[in-house]
This record gives structure tokens, C-alpha cells and sequence, in this order.
């Protein structure tokens, strides 16, 4: 067995190195830190361990025509690379196994790396990705210098991804009349979150259920970890107060979610909140409900597995574009590791039983 997949992406990474310097393949070198990456590797350090190793293993399906890498190799090679051309080689491989379902959520959010600030300045990597709520997987990411710039960002990162009948779903920060146009012209619809940076449609939208008629409303409950949340969605179609001079694209509907959480055997006091959106789909409070939920998939199922399990958070890499390349390595392994269903655990154990198993770990990335 060879990884055919990830052998036939890679090598359409440009080498950024000039023929004399090559003493490995660059196919070699992101092979071995995928692989080493799905077995738990963090630093390049722990590559090179990971390859040295495996070494007789990975004779066995790669080049290797100078022996094992050294620690810098990986350094140097993952600074030089073209970081987008990588992006867009990620995005193919994405495409070439995966198949959006019909409204499917998919849910746009950026997240620091800190780790990677030097010298007490704020981390100068944050990174947008775009994940895949039923499928599970990261679809594809851009880098921002930081937070306030994924305004930017997100345009590039839905210019580069296939979108086609999906929902896009996006925090307040990118709820902006040009994301919700981009978002409309990939054949998409969105959901985006309303907070009072958009102060005369987040007032108009009040006015829409304190005032309006024809409000259709459902009410959902969850009973677990100590708590009973319920949520309450309401919808409003027939606008009064939002006038189409606000030119949203495709505007149909805005939202209301009402929550309550209570706590059982504690003395926390009860929290509440509501929250609004709008969103080019005209359909019913209960998939509201349920794409609205779903959107926290980005944060529960992505970026806190990248911090707990792939120690994201704490990576010191900043040299010139190894850390954003780096970062689509990780979510390489995480792809294939979510991916993977025939062992029935979580990710860290699938890592730990990849480490063990040859034949397993040679079944992961040859998904």
C-alpha cells in the first residue's frame, strides 16, 4: 500500500528549493510529517524522531535517497513554501473525496495560533477555516495577520472553496453586505450572526418581533451535563422595518434565538440570552434551530481539537510561512483521522493505535 492520494497532492506543491540543496524529495518531507502528525508528532524534533524511527517502514513506500531528514530540513522547507499554492493543493485533495450533502452547514470562523508571538507582540498568525458540519472536516483555511482582518479574509477563503446549495454560516464579525453577495454568487445561502456592529440592522431587527406580525415560532430543549437549556427560534419573513434600501443580497428572513440554560444541583444562577441573525433561506424554525447549533461544530469538533489534541495553540513556529503550512498538515491529519471509522474512538486514540500500527496508520492515509 502507498498513499496515492496524499503522494498525487503533494507533488503538485511547487519545491521551493534550488536543485543543488535537494537532498530529499519534498514529497518525502510531507509525507513523513503528515504521518508523523497523525502519530502525535508537535515540534519538528518530534518529526525527525517519528521518521527515524519508522525508517525501514518508510523505506518501504518512499524515496528516501539520502536517508532520514534532519530536524532543519523540515524547518527550512516548511518556511519556503508557497503557502496558498499549499491551500489550494489542500482544497483539491478536500474536493477529490469529499461530497457536500444538500444544506449542508458549512461554518466559516478564524482562530489565533499563539504560540507563534515573539517577544510579548500578539500572535501575528490567525487563521479563517471553513469546516464541514456532517462530514467533519476542515474544507479549507486562509491566513490573516489578525483577527479584525478576517473581514478580508473570508471573501478569499469562499472565492477558493465549491460552496454549491451548502448554508455558509458566519459570527458577527463577518456579517457584511459583501460576504453575504460573495456568498450568494457560489450558488450558496448563508446565516450570519447580527450584533450591534451593525447597529441600524441589528435595531431593525428588534422592531421586526417587537413589532411584526406573522412571527412563526418553535422551542427545542436539551437535558444534560448538569444543565436544561431551552431555546426558543423565532422567525420573520414579512418585513416591516427592514427596508430594501439595507440591500443584503437575497435577504429572506431574520432570526431570534432565545435561550435559557438552568442549572440542576448547582447554585449557578440561571443565564439567558438572545440572539439574532438573518439569512437568504426562507424554511422552517426547526432547521434554523439545528443549523444555528451546528455552526459550534467549528469550535467544539476543530479548533478545540487542535489545541487539545494537536497542542495548536502552544506551537512556537513563525518563521516565515511554516507555521500557516504547518497548520494545513494538522488539518490534513485531523481530516483523515475523523475520517477514519473503523476504529470507534477519538482522535487521540486513533493517534496513539496509528503510532503502534503500521497497517493502521497505512489505512488512515489511504482514505
Amino acid at each position: 500500500m502507498t498513499p496515492t492520494k496524499l503522494a498525487t497532492i503533494f507533488s503538485s506543491v511547487k519545491d521551493p528549493r534550488r536543485d543543488l540543496l535537494k537532498l530529499h524529495t519534498l514529497n518525502d518531507i510531507l509525507l513523513i510529517s503528515t504521518l508523523a502528525v497523525i502519530c502525535g508528532a508537535d515540534t519538528w524534533k518530534d518529526i525527525e524522531t517519528f521518521a527515524t524511527s519508522k525508517e525501514e517502514f518508510l523505506h518501504t513506500f518512499l524515496e528516501l535517497p539520502n536517508g532520514i531528514p534532519k530536524l532543519d530540513t523540515y524547518r527550512r522547507v516548511f518556511a519556503a513554501i508557497d503557502s496558498q499554492c499549499f491551500e489550494n493543493c489542500f482544497i483539491e485533495w478536500v474536493n477529490s473525496f469529499t461530497t457536500l450533502n444538500d444544506k449542508e452547514v458549512v461554518a466559516i470562523d478564524g482562530k489565533t495560533i499563539r504560540g507563534a508571538k515573539s517577544h510579548g507582540k500578539k500572535s501575528p498568525i490567525h487563521m479563517v477555516s471553513a469546516w464541514a458540519s456532517e462530514q467533519n472536516i476542515v474544507l479549507g483555511q486562509v491566513k490573516t495577520q489578525e483577527k479584525s482582518n478576517e473581514i478580508t479574509a473570508i471573501p478569499e477563503l469562499l472565492n477558493i472553496l465549491s460552496l454549491e446549495n451548502t448554508v455558509v454560516t458566519i459570527d458577527a464579525m463577518g456579517c457584511q453586505k459583501e460576504i453575504a453577495t460573495a456568498i450568494i454568487k457560489k450558488d450558496a445561502d448563508y446565516i450570519l450572526a447580527v450584533k450591534e456592529n451593525q447597529k441600524n440592522l441589528y435595531q431593525n431587527i428588534q422592531d421586526e418581533f417587537r413589532f411584526g406580525k406573522n412571527i412563526a415560532s418553535s422551542t427545542s430543549q436539551d437535558i444534560g451535563h448538569g444543565r436544561i437549556e431551552t431555546r426558543v427560534c423565532s422567525i420573520a419573513t414579512d418585513f416591516q422595518f427592514i427596508k430594501p434600501v439595507n440591500k443584503w443580497e437575497n435577504l429572506t428572513t431574520v432570526v431570534k434565538i432565545e435561550s435559557i440554560r438552568e442549572f440542576k444541583n448547582s447554585d449557578k444562577p440561571t443565564e439567558t440570552a438572545t440572539r439574532y441573525y438573518i439569512s437568504s433561506l426562507e424554511t422552517s424554525t426547526e432547521y434554523f434551530q439545528k443549523a444555528i447549533r451546528s455552526h459550534w461544530g467549528i469550535e467544539n469538533k476543530l479548533h478545540w481539537i487542535l489545541d487539545v489534541a494537536f497542542s495548536e495553540d502552544a506551537s512556537r513556529k513563525r518563521i516565515g510561512n511554516s507555521a500557516q503550512n504547518f497548520s494545513l498538515i494538522t488539518k490534513i491529519a485531523l481530516n483523515l483521522l475523523k475520517n477514519e471509522k473503523t476504529a470507534k474512538q477519538g482522535v487521540k486514540g486513533k493517534r496513539f493505535k496509528a503510532a503502534l500500527d503500521n497497517q493502521y496508520l497505512l489505512k488512515i492515509i489511504n482514505l
